[in-house]
């Protein structure tokens, strides 16, 4: 079992609002750039895990993609709707998350959940489920398209008192405007 952080990133290190859905001064930075630009493809390189693997969501990133991902004609969005979805909510019921195909809401500690899980783990987005297995050491791989932009303010990645964590690139690759990178675990 891998576990894979994947966030959208500027270059200040801020992932919140990046679609300017929570009403932040300075969201939205991503659809600066054009939304064909970073829009329908598979830019994260997602495809296998989301067949094989299972995405932890919380409540508002589960909300945002099952309105809108439903409704998208596109492979990626496709993949989306079918992979396995796991939500952590301390409010939705199954009945809330079976709205979307194949979401079950976490009905225990979400570090001890990934800690069960066998398939691959991808946190898309959510940095509120992704500190969690991040400060608890869980995390094997951050997949991380990065902005050209520095909004100066928001929720960061890396808290600047979070714990430390030693990466090494995987991976790199220009996707339009936008950088994608694989981290990995350093070598202990």
């Amino acid at each position: 079992m891998i576990v894979n952080v994947v966030e959208l990133i500027t270059l200040d290190g801020i992932v919140s609002d990046p679609d300017g859905s929570q009403g932040t001064p300075l969201g939205g930075w991503r659809f600066r750039y054009g939304r064909k630009e970073v829009g329908t493809e598979d830019r994260l390189r997602l495809g296998p895990a989301l067949d094989e693997g299972v995405l932890l969501l919380g409540r508002v990133t589960r909300q945002l993609f099952a309105r809108i991902g439903p409704g998208r004609q596109d492979p990626r969005a496709a993949r989306m709707c079918a992979a396995a979805k796991l939500v952590a909510s301390r409010t939705l019921t199954d009945a809330d998350a079976s709205a979307w195909a194949d979401s079950k809401v976490l009905d225990d500690d979400l570090v001890d959940a990934v800690r069960r899980e066998r398939r691959d783990v991808l946190v898309h987005g959510s940095l509120r489920i992704a500190d969690r297995p991040r400060t608890a050491d869980l995390v094997d791989e951050y997949r991380l398209l990065t902005f050209p932009t520095v909004p100066g303010t928001g929720r960061r990645l890396f808290p600047a008192h979070g714990r430390p964590a030693d990466l090494e690139l995987l991976d790199v690759a220009h996707v339009g405007p936008v950088v994608l990178t694989r981290y990995g675990r350093a070598a202990r």
